[in-house]
């Protein structure tokens, strides 16, 4: 069964419309989809309007930016449901998406003292109805000549610790597991390899298990079936749910050309009964 549960439109930092990344989805088969756009559920609605009346199911998600240690995670949420919950999660979305638009201005500010200028409202004024973030100074960054593409901006600039970077307050892992338990999502962790060592990740995982984050992305759109396996093994021990996705961002990572992955009968049948669908 081909699914897409691990993807990005213009909500977020992705460059096709939420409708536009459905449809690219449905059209390579895709039979179960969830846009998962960070700190936002906004493109659920066109989402699901673009794939359902063809049959295809869809989730409502998201990819939550938490913190572990000095380390950022991002916690991919599947099914998140109507109700009193759902209006606590938007507040606190809310106010990471306003803490996301200081950070901008601040970024920007940082640059000036480097000798480099740029428009910080010109630059917000294009996220205007999704979550803003470092690849917006990045891209603009290349449109004024500073740098020759994003990579460029992001080694030379906006990385981690970089001479531009501003480190972002995130969620604590557990808040977000209970942001996810409130509305009723199930929590996987996405692309368990920026993490570094396996040991890293396996700590994660008996910190947290018990709060609910049960599944792991071990298959991801740029991995090998030798990293994959990896994370398999993983999951077999500690009795986790492996989930799969392509983080397709459209032009914005040429690397992945197209929605969706393919999953194994005996990857899928677990993960469908953890996912309910």
């Amino acid at each position: 069964m081909r699914l897409e549960l691990h993807c990005h439109s213009t909500h977020s930092d992705g460059s096709f419309t939420a409708a536009e990344v459905a449809l690219a989805a449905v059209r390579t088969g895709v039979a179960l989809f969830c846009l998962t756009d960070h700190d936002t559920c906004a493109g659920y609605g066109a989402s699901a309007a673009t794939v359902e009346p063809v049959g295809c199911r869809v989730l409502r998600g998201l990819e939550l930016s938490c913190r572990h240690g000095n380390r950022t995670i991002h916690v991919l949420l599947y099914g998140v449901q109507d109700g009193a919950g759902l209006d606590v999660l938007a507040n606190r979305l809310d106010a990471i998406h306003r803490e996301r638009r200081e950070r901008i201005r601040a970024i920007v500010a940082r640059l000036s003292r480097l000798g480099i200028e740029l428009d910080e409202d010109a630059i917000l004024t294009r996220t205007h109805g999704r979550t803003p973030g470092r690849p917006d100074v990045a891209r603009e960054l290349v449109a004024r000549g500073h740098c020759a593409s994003m990579p460029e901006a992001f080694a030379r600039w906006l990385r981690d610790g970089g001479p531009a970077d501003v480190p972002l307050e995130r969620l604590g892992v557990l808040e977000g597991l209970e942001l996810a338990a409130i509305v009723g999502a199930k929590a996987s962790l996405a692309h368990p390899h920026t993490l570094g060592d396996v040991s890293i990740v396996r700590d994660l995982f008996v910190r947290h298990r018990e709060a609910g984050l049960r599944g792991i992305e071990a298959f991801y759109g740029a991995y090998s079936r030798p990293e994959s396996a990896k994370w398999m093994t993983l999951a077999h021990e500690l009795d986790l749910v492996a989930t799969g996705g392509s983080d397709f961002h459209g032009e914005a990572n040429p690397a992945v050309t197209q929605p969706g992955i393919n999953l194994a009968p005996d990857v899928l049948g677990p993960l469908l009964v953890w996912l309910e669908v």
